[in-house]
């Protein structure tokens, strides 16, 4: 049976919650590039770890969302969150926001000097562009299509729609003649090379202001925002304005945990439920009337015998693997229980490496210490080696054991799975263990996994030797570039980030998947989840209040929030049951958010699937929704094409949205 703590692994209904989604549509036009909270450090991390590596030293009192820019080569001075400053910085100037510090403006000011620039015109374009590192948006400035730069993006009027100035031929014809001793220009002009020692100039590497700025700048093509000499330039400012409201319609009666598309980018998608038991269904057109095609009684796999389902134990998670449509691969996060389940073995995360002593964990009725195991598994599609993708079912037997590890609580075991989009790699979401305040600081403690996001290579499995040489707690490999290839030899292999409680769902931005975002549990009033995708929606538990944001500039960050009202369509294809005393249709307990391949968006909940379909069905106006918009596709365009007509891309422009529910018990 599903209960509402299976959502973040900690809601109780014996005083008050308020549970916050965060889910950003996979057609993302505007990631958010910048956060205020407090200033995470990584003791011990180079700064290229900390460039991605975002730790929360103070996760267990306040809820926190983070964003890891996923850049691993670019040595990025800051630590990895823009800070307010308390004073100016001497040498960049910066003040209020800033991804540098004293310590690391000081070091560009060495940089510079270093230099020895001798025209002062030239001294002074160079100065700015050093300093664009300290900028709230360098991560941005110095990341292109997941490729690390050593000059930010310049504005460049002949190609970007961004450029306010030509700054990028500013550059190049106040510096195109000096001399420069390191000279982060000619790095830029070859990724392989390094800071030369002997002088250089822009005419070296470059013929002509049109050669060097096609190489360092803006690209008309892409949303990437470009440096104007001055500040992070974006696009202009446009009037935008949220719905009346936000419509549903109910497609669906069951309950469910998850919903994953299907790899073969048909409207095919994967449902699974806490007790194991996992579906192959079809989404129906919107307006087609039509409804969830599944047929409970045809399950795609039944994991029940192995799953451990409980108050906030079962099926976590699903990933497919990125080549599932010619392999068949795909991976399961679920909980077991060793009383019950022989092959439920796994090593204690409670153990004296982590400092972890098992007679102080607070058993319940002299229960087994770690009884209770977060388990990863591979499974396969049932077809042949040539049609995995046309597969109804799956070979119901494991292929391997990926991961397994005893849990020294029975709470804040997270257990998201999901595929970086650009490495191929596993990522892993645990939570902290469990029990309030992390007694054991595990989330802390680099030698232990709990309170971790993991990233994983399942693709190369080890020999014995490898797993017990590096203590690994299963059947997978380590990405040669995880931040402990670097420079810290504390911290265990597998560790992508740090410091977590209980991160119920992240995501990376499939429009820019340089950037990860992900949603902590935070303690002790505010609970959350977080899916990163282009419009915001933020629903609460029992459906009592929904907002919808905008973000102006794009690009910026900066968010206005209005309060909306939500409906039930008339036309549903199954009717929505009301509030009692309220005319607000009734969700139930939301468990999940989902997005099919038409970048449809779903709410997961106890009382049914819905959808979140355009807001004049619920006859709220929408200024970017015309009669034109929704017109019926010509004959013969399939619904993968016809997926992103106007209406739904201009309402994930101007929805960028956040749907809050608050509860109040």
């Amino acid at each position: 049976m599903m209960v509402p703590a299976i959502i973040d692994g900690i809601v109780k209904l014996d005083k008050p919650i308020a549970f916050f989604f965060l889910l950003v549509l996979l057609v993302s036009l505007s990631p958010l590039h910048s956060f205020h909270g407090d200033d995470s450090s990584a003791d011990g991390f180079s700064s290229a770890q900390k460039s991605f590596l975002l730790l929360l030293p103070n996760f267990v009192s306040s809820t926190q969302l983070f964003f890891l820019p996923f850049v691993y080569k670019f040595q990025w001075v800051s630590s990895g969150a823009p800070t307010r400053l308390n004073t100016p910085l001497a040498f960049c100037s910066y003040n209020g926001s800033s991804c540098c510090n004293a310590t690391d403006d000081a070091e560009l000011q060495k940089q510079f000097s270093s230099m020895n620039i001798s025209d002062s015109a030239c001294g002074s374009v160079v100065k700015l562009i050093l300093c664009t590192k300290c900028d709230p948006y360098s991560s941005d400035l110095f990341t292109v299509e997941t490729k690390a730069r050593k000059v930010p993006v310049l504005c460049n009027n002949a190609k970007s729609n961004e450029a306010s100035v030509d700054f990028c031929n500013k550059v190049w014809n106040t510096c195109k003649n000096e001399k420069i001793q390191n000279s982060l220009f000619s790095a830029a002009a070859s990724a392989s090379a390094s800071e030369p020692i002997s002088s250089s100039k822009l005419t070296d590497h470059w013929k002509s202001s049109t050669e060097f700025c096609k190489a360092l700048g803006g690209s008309a093509d892409t949303e990437s925002i470009c440096f104007n000499g001055t500040s992070v330039s974006f696009k202009n400012t446009v009037d935008l304005s949220p719905p009346q409201g936000i419509c549903v319609e109910k497609i669906g009666n069951g309950s469910y945990l998850s919903m994953e598309p299907h790899p073969d980018g048909s409207n095919r998608v994967f449902l699974s439920d806490q007790a194991g038991l996992i579906w192959l269904a079809s989404v129906p057109t919107q307006d087609s009337g039509g409804t969830l095609d599944l047929n409970e009684s045809n399950i795609f796999l039944d994991l029940t015998d192995m799953v451990h389902a409980d108050t906030e134990f079962g099926v976590m998670g699903l990933a497919f693997h990125p080549n599932f449509t010619k392999n068949g691969r795909f991976f399961v996060s679920f909980n077991c229980d060793k009383v019950q389940v022989a092959s439920c073995s796994g090593r204690c995360s409670c153990n004296s490496e982590v400092g972890c002593d098992p007679s102080k964990l607070d058993l319940v009725d002299g229960d087994q210490l770690c009884r209770y195991q977060s388990v990863v598994s591979e499974f396969t599609a049932n077809s042949s080696s040539s049609t995995p993708s046309e597969a109804t079912s799956a070979i119901p037997s494991e292929v391997r054991r990926i991961f397994t590890m005893g849990l020294p609580y029975t709470g804040h075991h997270a257990g998201q799975i999901l595929f970086g989009p650009e490495d191929g790699y596993l990522y892993f979401m645990m939570g902290d263990g469990g029990n309030k305040g992390d007694p054991f600081n595990f989330a802390q403690n680099k030698k232990s996994v709990l309170g971790k996001i993991m990233r994983l290579d399942v693709n190369k499995i080890p020999s014995s030797s490898e797993i017990n040489d590096l203590g690994l707690w299963g059947n997978y490999s380590i990405p040669k570039d995880n931040p402990s290839s670097a420079d810290d030899s504390e911290l265990l292999p597998e560790i992508w980030a740090l410091g977590l409680r209980n991160p119920w769902r992240c995501s990376f931005d499939s429009k820019r998947p340089s950037y990860f975002f992900c949603a902590d549990v935070g303690e002790p009033s505010f609970h959350e989840s977080m899916f990163y995708l282009a419009r915001f929606v933020y629903a609460d538990l029992y459906g009592e209040a929904m907002w919808a944001g905008i973000e102006n500039p794009k690009l910026s960050g900066i968010y206005n929030s209005t309060k909306l009202p939500f409906s039930c369509a008339k036309d549903t294809p199954i009717a929505c049951e009301p509030i009692e005393g309220s005319s607000l249709p009734s969700l139930g307990i939301v468990y999940s958010f989902a997005e099919d391949n038409d970048g449809e968006i779903y709410i997961l909940a106890s009382k049914g699937v819905f959808r979140i379909v355009r807001p004049s069905r619920c006859n709220y106006s929408c200024a970017s929704e015309s009669h034109a918009d929704i017109a019926s596709p010509p004959l013969g365009t399939s619904s993968s094409t016809a997926k992103f007509t106007t209406i739904h891309l201009n309402l994930m422009l101007f929805l960028s949205s956040f749907i809050i529910l608050f509860i109040s018990l």
